[in-house]
């Protein structure tokens, strides 16, 4: 019988995992606007050339909501936030480690970090890891 692994892989594409994990963007060469998805081209001006650049890790919460209806098997409530992350890259996250009964409007501009935690784990004991941010 084999040891279960202790892997560990994003849930996206756009999270590095490591030492101190973080986010990456595709940012336009052109104008600075930056992207998570996939793109060929720049939306905003159209400029081919994307280099991948690092998102801060800090940043405030812009917008919320609390979400009280889900998928079967999504636990409730939960917190869905913009992040404006310190470098002006936009997030949209889930707050964790806060009570989302608790919210309010003072939410908004509350400071954030980046934080990961594992979302679940396969036969092979490799963990999907998953990230959000939480008050600091």
């Amino acid at each position: 019988m084999t040891e279960p692994s202790t892997t560990q892989i994003p849930l996206v594409e756009y999270l590095e995992l490591g030492d101190e994990p973080h986010l990456r963007a595709h940012e336009c060469v052109g104008c600075g606007a930056r992207y998570f998805d996939r793109r060929n081209a720049c939306a905003k001006c159209g400029t081919t050339e994307l280099r991948q650049t690092d998102v801060a890790n800090t940043g405030r919460v812009t917008a919320f909501t609390v979400v009280r209806r889900a998928m079967p098997g999504v636990p409730v409530p939960y917190v869905s936030t913009i992040v404006e992350t310190d470098d002006g890259t936009s997030v949209r996250a889930n707050l964790v480690g806060i009570d989302p009964e608790a919210i309010d409007f003072a939410t908004l501009g509350t400071r954030v970090e980046l934080t990961t935690y594992p979302v679940g784990t396969d036969d092979d004991g490799t963990a999907a890891v998953a990230f959000g941010y939480t008050p600091v």
